[in-house]
């Protein structure tokens, strides 16, 4: 369990406004060009980016501070072979099926073994220390989440494309990762490079109009 070892200093450097306002857009323009990706080149990825990738995620906030994450990378052909195998049997609804079909989705799920890591990440409901302690995670959902919008982010930053993956029911990604019982399957993210002729949908994003209210 993560402990606290009192307080100390915030290390924090405010930016002069034109900086603050150059950094947002810069960055949003960048965030811009992510895209979820389905066609994935096998080139495989640098054990450090990974590393680093998650280390990021790992500095998301979290409830109480618990960090009620697991990152799991599955680079095994055939570890990753038994996860497509599973994530093909998805009894999807015709439902979302209708509304993934003009995204170019079906059941058939290559890319599960083409990009060269898979990272399945899974949420713990309880902290357990090594002599059997048991400690509550609070706010799990909401931490997971930001943390896997952090490790997506980092990734797109590093110069790799990726594809969030939620096959309904995951857990076969507790059965074939081996991961105990306390600790339940989030989301399975797919991470590579795209492939060389990859397509996206031509899809817009909604303006800020849309997604924002200011109240001033």
């Amino acid at each position: 369990m993560a402990k606290s070892t009192g307080f100390i200093p915030l290390n924090f450097a405010v930016q002069e406004q034109q900086g603050m306002q150059g950094a947002a857009q810069a960055f949003y323009k960048q965030m811009a060009t992510r895209r979820s990706v389905r066609d994935f080149s096998d080139q495989p990825i640098p054990d450090s980016v990974l590393e680093n990738a998650i280390l990021a995620a790992g500095t998301a906030p979290s409830g109480a501070n618990m960090q009620p994450w697991q990152f799991v990378v599955v680079q095994n052909p055939e570890i990753k072979a038994q996860i497509r195998q599973a994530a093909e049997k998805d009894r999807a609804s015709d439902e979302w099926l209708d509304a993934l079909a003009p995204l170019g989705t079906d059941a058939n799920k290559p890319f599960l073994e083409t990009a060269p890591a898979l990272i399945a990440i899974f949420l713990k409901k309880v902290t357990i220390d090594v002599d059997g302690t048991k400690h509550k995670n609070y706010y799990t959902s909401e931490s997971v989440g930001i943390a896997t919008g952090v490790l997506i982010t980092a990734l797109h930053q590093a110069g790799l494309a990726t594809l969030t993956h939620t096959p309904s029911p995951m857990k076969f990604l507790t059965e074939i990762l081996q991961r105990p019982s306390h600790e339940r399957p989030f989301l399975l993210l797919v991470v590579g490079y795209p492939a060389a002729d990859a397509l996206v949908p031509n899809i817009q994003r909604l303006p800020l109009r849309d997604i924002a209210t200011f109240l001033k």
